[in-house]
């Protein structure tokens, strides 16, 4: 398994830029090789509760990987955790 964590960018449908923390691995369970993991933004908004897929994860060196939010939720009054699984090669 291998995981990554630190600044990442998370690029919305619409070309929003939002900034935060990622906390991601990779899962190899019974031959199916994925990644996916968590997102906490810096900023918390409808844009981000509302996502879906078509997003772009950006890590610090150009490396980017396609995402879809699988979920959100609360961590404190002004913050959200967002559940990302990744398609295609892991960025990290």
């Amino acid at each position: 398994m291998t995981t990554y964590s630190g600044p990442a960018r998370l690029t919305l449908v619409d070309g929003t830029r939002v900034s935060g923390m990622a906390s991601l691995s990779t899962n190899q369970r019974g031959g199916v090789d994925g990644w996916g993991g968590t997102f906490r933004p810096d900023r918390t908004d409808d844009d981000i509760r509302n996502a879906g897929d078509g997003l772009t994860l950006e890590l610090p060196y150009d490396q980017t990987g396609s995402v879809a939010v699988t979920g959100v939720r609360k961590l404190l009054a002004t913050q959200i955790l967002v559940s990302l699984a990744g398609s295609g090669p892991a960025p990290f």
